[in-house]
């Protein structure tokens, strides 16, 4: 009897051990599930290899390609204007057409000059030959003369030696004038003809052309104006039109002087117009290389060409500018780093899911991607939102981004 007794508290005894340590490790892993159920989630990212590009965002404006005020030369009155605002005109193409009586009265008299210069010449020329006849003539004589003396001393009388002689000298000095007064009335007639083409040049500036093909943007004018001459800097002259060419134009656009190491010739800029929904890719063709001082930015233009008309100067674009391109460089998403006064960092989730403050050396930065220079390493997680609410340390359920994980299910 006592042996049962013995046989059925020990089987009680074994029955409250085995009891008591199943309820001890039921706590234990209740324990253990209820921490890591309460460490909170995190957003990460990993490191990874990619290319990388760093682009400029700015508003341009366009202009025209070049763009004058069309002044007239001479005063006058217009007799014809044969363009409005909007026309598209030719290099070369008439666009007004002066009435200035004086100048044509100036010009009948430089040609009257030029004749008159030519009959001169004439006259001239006719003396010379007339003078070359008396002095031949005069010259036979006194060598006949001087033979003669020669020959039969005593047979001429020295006073009509002498007075042959100073008559042959005298032709010959009257040849030399009229040749002269040739000379002079040719000269005369040289300054004629050049007074003759300035007045002419006048004349033609009384015709107003289209130095360059383009648009009138303005008229300023209208048939019977007055305009004066444009040959000085007298405010009071009015232009006849305004005329841009608008066929190519300027997109110029904002360089900040952080950005003006990175602007070359050549460089790529994707533009987009709001204005009529346009996308086109240009280079840049030419930057100031100088710095405006009031708003510390450099001007960088493309070149558009324009031969629709579509555009108009003045329209504002969106422009990208490529500054940098590097290629398998390690990025990370740009909200993860976290910028201080002492250096940029980033949250990382080691292997035991628990946060580690890592300081970080950035490189080129896009829109969305930053290269990490140094501080990770290829396949770390980093946390890439609410950074301030985990401290290094700190146990977290680490969770792929929103945008991650569309990354990386695009990447299958």
């Amino acid at each position: 009897m006592r042996k049962r007794k013995r046989v059925i508290l020990f089987t009680l005894l074994s029955f409250s051990i085995a009891t008591g340590f199943l309820i001890s490790c039921s706590r234990k892993h209740s324990s253990e599930s209820g921490d890591a159920g309460s460490a909170p989630g995190a957003e990460v990212a990993a490191v990874q290899r990619e290319n990388l590009s760093s682009t400029l965002t700015v508003a341009g404006q366009f202009q025209a390609f070049q763009e004058v005020d069309l002044h007239a030369k001479v005063s006058g009155y217009i007799r014809r204007i044969n363009v409005d605002i909007g026309d598209r005109v030719k290099a070369g193409q008439v666009i007004a057409t002066l009435e200035v009586p004086e100048l044509n009265a100036q010009l009948a008299g430089t040609q009257a000059e030029v004749r008159h210069s030519q009959s001169e010449i004439t006259r001239a020329e006719s003396e010379v030959a007339r003078a070359e006849a008396d002095y031949a003539a005069l010259h036979a004589a006194y060598t006949r003369l001087q033979q003669a003396a020669q020959q039969r001393p005593g047979l001429i009388a020295e006073q009509e030696l002498d007075d042959a002689r100073g008559k042959d000298q005298s032709a010959a000095a009257q040849v030399s004038v009229t040749k002269a007064a040739v000379e002079a009335s040719k000269e005369q007639l040289g300054v004629s003809r050049a007074e003759g083409k300035r007045v002419q040049t006048l004349s033609d500036y009384s015709v107003v052309t289209a130095p360059f093909t383009g648009v009138v943007t303005m008229r300023y004018a209208d048939t019977g104006s007055l305009i004066q001459a444009g040959t000085t800097s007298n405010t009071q002259a009015m232009p006849v039109v305004r005329l841009a060419e608008s066929d190519l134009l300027r997109l110029r656009m904002p360089v900040p002087e952080s950005d003006v190491p990175y602007i070359r010739e050549g460089g790529e800029v994707d533009v987009r117009v709001l204005a009529n929904n346009k996308h086109f890719t240009g280079k840049i063709i030419r930057f100031t290389r100088a710095l405006d001082p009031s708003t510390r930015t450099m001007l960088a233009e493309v070149d558009v060409p324009n031969e629709d008309l579509s555009l108009s100067p003045g329209m504002y674009a969106e422009t990208s500018i490529t500054l940098q391109n590097r290629p398998d460089v390690l990025a990370i998403p740009a909200q993860a780093v976290v910028t201080s006064e002492a250096a940029p960092y980033v949250l990382v989730v080691n292997r035991e899911n628990k946060v580690e403050k890592r300081a970080v050396t950035l490189g080129i930065q896009g829109p969305e991607r930053v290269e990490i220079s140094s501080g990770l390493a290829e396949g770390e997680r980093v946390i890439v939102t609410a950074q301030s609410n985990y401290q290094p340390g700190e146990a977290v359920r680490p969770k792929a981004a929103a945008a991650e994980g569309r990354q990386a299910g695009g990447g299958q």
